[in-house]
């Protein structure tokens, strides 16, 4: 986790799976809990992504705008851009190449209503 140009950066490692989630809960409600909070979560070094990471990020997202904040979401993973395809998750929360493309976007609806 790492502070960028007024974004809390959160980068994801390794496998996002339900033994994963339950680690990563915590410390994602934390930065989600905050009025206003401009998260992105980075899931670019992520190779393994199933249900629970899905479960994650909605979950992030709804906290985040409930207190009128943003999340954005970084990801280049083939498959993991598929499974955010097939699921609709691309529409809510757009897959940005890199953390600058996504903070380029920030103005944009990307994670917000």
């Amino acid at each position: 986790m790492y502070a960028f140009r007024g974004h809390t950066v959160l980068e994801f490692r390794g496998e996002i799976d339900i033994l994963a989630a339950v680690e990563i809960v915590p410390h994602l409600d934390r930065e989600t809990d905050r009025p206003g909070a401009r998260v992105v979560i980075d899931l670019r070094p992520v190779e393994f992504f199933d249900c629970s990471g899905l479960r994650l990020l909605y979950r992030a997202r709804a906290r985040v705008l409930e207190r009128g904040g943003q999340l954005l979401v970084v990801c280049t993973h083939p498959l993991t851009l598929r499974v955010f395809r097939v699921t609709g998750l691309s529409r809510l929360l757009p897959p940005h190449p890199s953390v600058d493309a996504a903070l380029a976007r920030s103005g944009a609806a990307s994670g917000s209503l």
